[in-house]
């Protein structure tokens, strides 16, 4: 079975039994919502005691259980085509490089992690329809700036 199958498995099993994302998620807990429906849908991983409380609700073999411990192939082609992921893309071929601006004046020489990094989804009642408010939290990595001699700065955490 390659991961594809497994992803469309699940998802069979989620449509089947009527289930919501949200249902899933706190039935197998542990970490954060986004980070348990991507491991589900075969962008990331999970803890083996997570895989196994999943593949005890999904009813999965010891085999499928497995894969979802596995280092997944991460990504997809550019520019996506689904509508809802190429705002996301379009937000930052748009707005990117004035982020990008700021969180170096703010920070410094270096970029915000994909990996030590939160994300939460929050829906916010407006009279003109419902706004989707998402709040992203990744940890600064300055860039390390090799052979500095004395006096030149290790990294590119901003100077005072």
């Amino acid at each position: 079975m390659k991961r594809e199958n497994l992803t469309e498995k699940l998802l069979d099993i989620k449509r089947e039994r009527d289930w919501t994302w949200t249902y899933i998620t706190e039935q197998i807990g542990g970490l954060s919502p986004v980070l348990v429906v991507g491991a589900l849908l075969g962008q990331m991983r999970l803890p083996k005691a997570l895989a196994e409380t999943a593949g005890t609700l999904f009813g999965l073999s010891v085999i499928e259980q497995r894969m979802l411990t596995e280092v997944p192939m991460r990504g997809m082609p550019m520019p996506p085509t689904d509508p809802l992921l190429y705002r996301f893309y379009e937000m930052v071929m748009v707005n990117g490089p004035a982020w990008k601006a700021l969180i170096e004046e703010e920070f410094g020489d270096g970029i915000m992690s994909a990996i030590d990094f939160d994300l939460n989804i929050e829906r916010l009642p407006n009279a003109k329809g419902d706004r989707v408010q998402m709040t992203m939290s990744g940890k600064f990595l300055p860039y390390k700036y090799y052979g500095n001699e004395q006096g030149v700065p290790e990294n590119g955490i901003k100077e005072e």
